[in-house]
């Protein structure tokens, strides 16, 4: 059975960091890329990142360039978002994704409809 579960969102101050992670199970880690999206109240859901494990190539949005950094541990079957600098308008439920095959991890590709594996997301406030 296919799992993807998210951990460590929370309640975090603007300018503040947090890692979350997406533990993986029942496919194949590495034959996939994984992302990461959120989606906030009124908006629809937005890319973030992605990673292929098998050989760490990553792609990020514009809107996270910087401030966000994904990172896989094979050996976990896990990927991890450091979120640093994190602002009001970060407040979202946060997802992670699989999809295959692993080349869907570029921009022209990598979107909602390249994922087969969806988690339940985990959220994210950013509030003083």
């Amino acid at each position: 059975q296919v799992q993807l579960v998210e951990s460590g969102g929370g309640l975090v101050q603007p300018g503040g960091s947090l890692r979350l992670s997406c533990a993986a199970s029942g496919f194949s880690f590495e034959d996939y890329a994984i992302g990461w999206f959120r989606g906030a109240p009124g908006k629809e859901r937005e890319r973030l990142t992605c990673i292929t494990p098998f050989d760490d190539s990553t792609f990020y949005e514009d809107s996270v360039k910087g401030r966000f950094t994904i990172s896989s541990d094979s050996s976990k079957n896990t990927i991890y978002l450091r979120m640093e600098h994190l602002r009001l308008e970060d407040t979202a439920v946060y997802y992670c994704a699989a999809g295959y095959p692993p080349g869907v991890c570029v921009e022209s590709m990598f979107g909602d409809d390249a994922m087969n594996y969806w988690g339940k997301g985990t959220l994210v406030t950013v509030s003083s």
